[in-house]
């Protein structure tokens, strides 16, 4: 274990970002500390992609072999209309711009507990406490944690997810930087009594739309509801209950299997409910705090590239602060050297998957008429945004 001289440096956040600038910072030889609100590192979770540049970044750290172990291998997603007949069946890869055979598709939980296991010897976890306040002068952080306890660093990285409070604390409310997409979404598991096995099914009607989806042969199916909506429901996010309302009420007249889901819905211990949203700020970094990951620019789970830019996003980071002497260098340097990478990723939201759930009739039977057009074959190449960085190797 290298001895640190580098500084001292707060992670806030122990999901993908957080564990993977963990990872290289100590590599580095800064001494880190990951601060997690959670009890422990969350496990299962609905299937995310690995893929392009962060493919790298996982060979670079020697997680890639675990994470193929893991691999799904998902074979088939059917679309079905409104009534619950069927729109086409095609190989995911063909709508997610994925390479076959190449790409990695795990359960989210696989993924941090990959992560997890990869740091933990190394670095200081501290869960079920976050960071309350922080005040940063000319030789680090001081900060108060919601446990009470206050302790001081060189540096603080943020990288805890959408709702960012260490975005919050430096950078400002969240609603300046929420770039809402249109849609709510909730997630959960429920019984697999559908039969279903290493595929998905997609019902959508216009401004709905919902999804089960098996992982491998699970007794478990992830449920997705998604439904369009003028504004996002700032009063919701810490109220479960008045999540629960809200979908229910969206999806109060449909069919198919709908009323089944939302009743698995209401009673899932699990339930994961958020927006469809983005983040974009002209600035990632400010004094001593840089953000990471979602944190600084979440491209949303319609771009399928949110685990994909939090690796890619924390190889650039710790990069540059090997690199250079000073951190307001560094800083520049990753802003400089990782943006136009996460942008061109963002603007994907316009493509491909994005129109997975239309919100209008007309918008509907084109994306099916897309649909009928693919092939059942996965395609040799994925999208150029994917792999639009090539990393760099950094010497420290």
């Amino acid at each position: 274990m290298a001895t640190a001289t580098k500084g001292t440096v707060l992670v806030s956040g122990a999901s993908i970002a957080g564990p993977a600038v963990a990872y290289w910072l100590h590599r580095y030889g800064f001494a880190v500390t990951v601060v997690e609100k959670a009890p422990g590192v969350r496990g299962g979770g609905y299937p995310i992609d690995v893929r392009g540049t962060a493919l790298e970044v996982a060979r670079r750290m020697g997680i890639l072999p675990q994470l193929q172990e893991a691999h799904i291998e998902s074979r088939r997603l059917t679309f079905l209309d409104g009534d619950g007949s069927t729109v086409a069946s095609v190989h995911p890869q063909a709508v997610t711009g994925g390479v076959e055979g190449h790409d990695v598709e795990v359960r989210r939980g696989d993924l941090t507990g990959v992560l997890y296991r990869t740091v933990a010897d190394d670095v200081e976890f501290v869960f079920d406490d976050s960071i309350d306040g922080l005040t940063q002068h000319e030789h680090g952080v001081d900060v108060t944690f919601r446990s009470g306890v206050h302790r001081s660093f060189d540096l603080v990285v943020g990288a805890d997810g959408l709702h960012s409070r260490t975005r919050e604390l430096v950078f400002g409310p969240e609603e300046q930087f929420h770039r809402y997409l249109g849609y709510c979404f909730a997630g959960f598991t429920m019984p697999n009594t559908f039969g279903l096995s290493h595929e998905g099914v997609l019902w959508s009607t216009p401004g709905r739309g919902a999804a089960l989806y098996a992982v491998r042969d699970s007794a478990e199916l992830h449920g997705f509801l998604v439904f369009a909506r003028p504004g996002p429901p700032f009063d919701a996010f810490r109220d479960p209950a008045a999540q629960r309302d809200l979908v229910a009420a969206a999806f109060a007249d449909d069919g198919w299997e709908i009323p089944a889901m939302v009743a698995a819905m209401r009673d899932a211990d699990d339930l994961f409910f958020d927006v469809v949203s983005q983040i974009r700020q002209p600035r990632w970094t400010s004094g001593r705090v840089a953000l990471v990951g979602d944190a600084a620019a979440a491209p949303s789970f319609l771009t399928g590239q949110g685990s994909s830019l939090a690796l890619v996003g924390a190889y650039m980071l710790a990069g540059t602060l090997a690199t250079h002497r000073d951190h307001t260098a560094a800083f520049a340097a990753y802003e400089r050297d990782t943006r136009g990478f996460v942008e061109l990723n963002q603007a994907q939201v316009g493509e491909g998957a994005a129109a997975l759930f239309p919100a209008t009739a007309e918008a509907l039977a084109q994306r099916n008429e897309r649909l009928r057009g693919l092939t059942t074959l996965p395609p040799e190449t994925g999208r150029p945004a994917h792999t639009a960085l090539t990393l760099p190797t950094f010497a420290a």
